[in-house]
């Protein structure tokens, strides 16, 4: 029986360990890649895996890619949060996947909506979370994952900047906050449709939004990245002449506390 292609997941974090354990399930050997690894030294060794995909986190990302060598150029799969296509239009056939499973440490995968995926690597992401009893599904065009990107980061963004100022659960912040939730995600879209160029139909992208909301209503608004998250979207928002008055008015509030 022939052996699987290898896999190299950069990034061995909470995420990257979940798709490396689907992956080894899947049959494929995994080389975990840490800041200690030689990328290069392995891409002489391994110049043709099955996908390199890139676990690390969002402001590592840039500098990761940076590095990569270019035997792996064509073969990469991202998985980060407040990804848009700008962030990988100089890469060949990239893969993307917007992931929409929580993993913390200590704790099983909580899966909140299936996590779409586009791409040439999108199959074999989706059955390594299969594997694992994780929900994905294949993107249907380039169009529709850059909608489920701008979801994503709709959800992303929204709940953390609006915790800034209510804190609670998605779930609460619907139920008490709505208005201020709808404010926050008017101010977020258009600086979604800013750096993406595109017009999006902002009922479906709240609608999408609320279905996440309905995976975990339990799912806590503010992480530990919200003040850098309303820190970015206002940089954003600076750099194209945004009112986006809401996240001012959190900023302002931020700023005094």
């Amino acid at each position: 029986m022939m052996s699987k292609q290898a896999v190299v997941v950069i990034g061995i974090g909470e995420m990257g360990s979940v798709f490396a354990r689907g992956l080894l399930r899947l049959g494929h050997p995994v080389y975990p890649v840490t800041r200690e690894t030689d990328m290069q030294a392995l891409a002489a060794e391994l110049p043709a895996p099955a996908m390199v995909l890139v676990a690390v986190g969002e402001t590592a990302l840039q500098p990761t890619l940076a590095q990569i060598p270019t035997a792996w150029q064509d073969k990469l799969a991202l998985l980060q949060n407040e990804l848009l296509p700008a962030d990988y239009a100089q890469l060949p056939e990239p893969t993307v996947i917007s992931v929409w499973f929580e993993k913390k440490k200590g704790q099983d995968s909580k899966v909140l909506v299936p996590s779409p995926a586009f791409g040439p690597r999108a199959q074999l992401l989706i059955d390594a979370l299969g594997s694992l009893d994780i929900a994905a599904r294949q993107a249907s065009s380039a169009e529709d994952m850059l909608f489920e990107l701008v979801v994503k980061n709709l959800y992303i963004v929204t709940t953390n900047i609006a915790g800034l100022r209510v804190g609670g659960t998605v779930g609460e912040l619907w139920q008490q906050h709505e208005a201020l939730a709808r404010a926050v995600a008017e101010d977020v879209i258009d600086i979604q449709e800013a750096l993406t160029g595109v017009h999006f139909d902002r009922k479906a992208l709240v609608l999408a939004m609320l279905v996440a909301f309905d995976g975990d209503p339990q799912h806590k608004c503010m992480g530990r990245s919200a003040p850098a998250r309303l820190q970015r979207a206002i940089e954003h928002a600076n750099k194209y002449g945004l009112g986006v008055p809401t996240l001012r008015q959190i900023a302002a509030e931020q700023a005094s506390a």
